[in-house]
């Protein structure tokens, strides 16, 4: 498959500036205007996610974050149109960078920082969703596949786990992957010969190579990949037709995640939408529950 389409601007890795154009913001805008290779998307989402970092970092120093080589980095300036690397950062230099001012505005200590963070994704978020239509076309491919694998592997376990505990409840079929190992594949494969038309993918840093190549193993297998991910540069875009773009949250020791999650939901109500049937299956479950005393409220 070809690269993914992203939509929206990507995903928001760093604090908002007072502008209300965060820092990631600005270096997305940059990237997204032009057609990058593999290696330089894997420099960009490096970038990204250290936008607050990125105007005073050396090339050698974005090589080693990004684990390539240092040519690499100077070409990936050449492509943005940039004489080199030196004068890629001396662009990135003239917007003062975002954190110290939204910090100083935000206030309060690392937790509560770490909160207005996330609350600027989701605005981010909110941003992106003003053109529902990638939303809408990702529910009705999901909607369409019986079976619906839902892959999430490590830290988006979680939220692949969430997306099909609650999918199957409108959805004929939901199939949750998220273990790896050499079963993986086998299980993409049971669920492309049941019918299988899409599969849906949690991707989360830090990116599990198993992932990377669950998804390049579905889209030869037939599947259209719908991916959930924390940047239009993830790893996972060159194996994605339709990339979902939702910051994490990086302020503290583990990355928080409540802008994909929300994204998800979001996506569970675009797929609602496209089954005539999810509203009489939800009644049929909650009267279900109701007879077998589920829920004690």
């Amino acid at each position: 498959m070809s690269g993914g389409t992203a939509a929206g601007d990507g995903g928001l890795a760093g604090t908002a500036g007072a502008g209300g154009e965060s820092a990631a913001g600005r270096l997305l805008k940059l990237f997204e205007a032009h057609r990058l290779t593999p290696t330089q998307r894997r420099i960009a989402h490096c970038l990204v996610r250290r936008a607050v970092d990125a105007p005073f970092l050396s090339s050698v120093e974005v090589a080693e974050l990004a684990g390539v080589s240092q040519p690499s980095v100077t070409r990936f300036a050449v492509a943005l149109g940039f004489d080199g690397y030196p004068a890629l950062r001396r662009h990135l230099r003239e917007v003062p960078p975002a954190s110290s001012t939204a910090q100083d505005a935000a206030g309060g200590n690392e937790y509560q920082q770490a909160v207005h963070a996330e609350i600027e994704n989701l605005r981010h978020l909110a941003a992106l969703l003003a053109d529902p239509a990638p939303v809408a076309r990702a529910g009705a491919l999901l909607a369409a596949s019986v079976p619906l694998p839902v892959l999430g592997l490590r830290a988006a376990g979680a939220q692949a786990g969430g997306f099909a505990y609650f999918a199957a409840k409108v959805h004929p079929d939901v199939r949750l992957l998220d273990e790896g190992g050499t079963v993986l594949a086998d299980r993409i494969d049971a669920a492309v010969r049941a019918g299988a038309s899409a599969l849906l993918c949690f991707a989360l840093p830090r990116h599990p190579r198993e992932v990377v190549e669950a998804l390049a193993y579905a889209g030869g297998a037939g599947l259209t990949v719908v991916t959930v991910a924390d940047s239009a540069f993830a790893p996972v875009a060159a194996h994605s037709d339709l990339l979902l773009p939702a910051a994490v949250g990086t302020g503290l020791a583990f990355d928080t995640a409540c802008a994909p999650m929300l994204l998800g939901r979001a996506l569970l109500e675009a797929m609602c939408d496209e089954l005539p049937e999810a509203q009489a299956r939800l009644e049929e479950f909650d009267a279900r529950a109701a007879a077998r005393g589920v829920f004690v409220e």
